[in-house]
């Protein structure tokens, strides 16, 4: 496939993917529940230890990858510094006031959004699709018909990217680019859109008479082309979670960044 990406591969893809996508939920709900500042950045430290030493990827591609992250922490923590509440004012300008709880709980919001991001980004990168819908078929149950139809969609993909190409290609050696404006505009959307939808349509078609003549609705009886089950890996993740909280809650009780436990009750 031409959108495939060259890495190495580590500890982590090995993890069964059921396991890693629960796993992460759970931390996810978890860090919900977080609202020590100093406890944050320590999970923050350790998942991007996670994600630039055991992802396998190349340091530009993940440093490109990474620039998203400000914007997360940008745009989730902007809005609780300049128009949060508070006593202690430490910057007033029109609609914009800053205080010292509306800081740290902003700074506190962003860097939980960062933890989030690189946590789902760390999923991607180490995950196959494929063997995460045969994990969810063989581990929590799926029923196939859901699975192979995830997994088809997500093959069309690249297809789809590649017939818009073409199309730009065929549409620009006809002249057929189109005007200025809005209606230049209307008329892009509509030479792309009628033949990609017609497109879909039939493809999405033919996938499904392949899969009923293949009998994807019987799931009794189903054999597996990949067997998906539980290795050292796994416990292995499971316990750098463990150590990363138990030094994460040492750090923030002994080595903290700021004088503040709880940035619900800042005085």
């Amino acid at each position: 496939m031409p959108f495939e990406l060259s890495y190495r591969q580590t500890w982590l893809h090995k993890i069964n993917p059921s396991f890693k996508f629960l796993l992460v939920i759970a931390l996810f709900i978890y860090l919900i529940f977080v609202d020590n500042p100093n406890l944050m950045v320590n999970y923050a430290i350790g998942s991007v230890g996670l994600y630039f030493f055991f992802t396998g990827h190349p340091w530009k591609r993940l440093l490109l990858i990474a620039l998203p992250f400000l914007l997360v922490f940008v745009t989730s923590s902007t809005s609780m510094i300049f128009f949060g509440e508070g006593e202690e004012t430490l910057f007033n300008w029109g609609l914009v006031h800053i205080t010292k709880e509306s800081l740290f709980r902003g700074l506190h919001l962003g860097i939980r959004g960062m933890v989030f991001a690189i946590l789902g980004v760390v999923f991607s990168l180490t995950t196959r699709p494929v063997l995460l819908f045969y994990s969810l078929m063989q581990q929590l149950k799926l029923k196939p018909k859901y699975a192979y139809s995830f997994m088809a969609a997500i093959r069309l993909l690249p297809i789809m990217l590649e017939e818009l190409q073409t199309l730009r290609h065929a549409l620009k050696v006809r002249g057929a680019v189109g005007g200025k404006g809005i209606r230049g505009f209307y008329e892009k959307i509509k030479a792309f859109a009628i033949p990609m939808l017609s497109q879909s349509i039939r493809r999405a078609h033919r996938i499904a008479i392949a899969m009923e003549a293949k009998r994807f609705l019987n799931v009794n009886n189903r054999t597996n082309y990949y067997q998906i089950g539980f290795s050292k890996f796994d416990v292995l993740l499971l316990l750098y979670f463990i150590g990363v909280g138990v030094l994460a809650q040492f750090a923030s009780v002994n080595f903290p960044y700021f004088g503040i436990e709880d940035v619900r009750v800042i005085g």
